[in-house]
């Protein structure tokens, strides 16, 4: 298992549903990076996510390969990679679509100081 301030991977749905579980009950902001091996956006914005992650150990990054893990890129209705949802307490607060680092940090910000208030 990954430490704080980094980017969990979740190569299996029991991984997936597990860390889901832990941070529901940690109140922390999730965000979820979608993402796809194949996908040039992809490898441009992770070492950009895995910097947010080291910045903002308040907040869990998780990483779901959508090849690998479809039935959850499925349930959440992912339709292009990179897609980031954010959650709170297991619910959808937010998404963000495409390798925008901007507009990612923006909604990082916004609900993780939600979450420290």
């Amino acid at each position: 298992m990954a430490e704080e301030g980094q980017v969990i991977a979740c190569h299996t749905v029991e991984v997936w549903k597990e860390q889901l579980e832990k941070e529901k009950e940690s109140k922390k902001l999730i965000v979820v990076d979608f993402t796809a091996s194949w996908c040039p956006p992809c490898r441009f914005i992770a070492p950009i996510l895995a910097e947010f992650a080291k910045k903002m150990p308040h907040v869990t990054f998780l990483k779901v390969d959508v090849d690998e893990l479809t039935t959850v890129a499925e349930e959440w209705e992912v339709e292009a990679m990179p897609t980031f949802i954010f959650l709170k307490e297991g619910k959808l607060v937010d998404k963000v679509i495409g390798a925008k680092k901007e507009e990612l940090q923006q909604s990082i910000e916004k609900h993780a100081v939600v979450a420290a208030a």
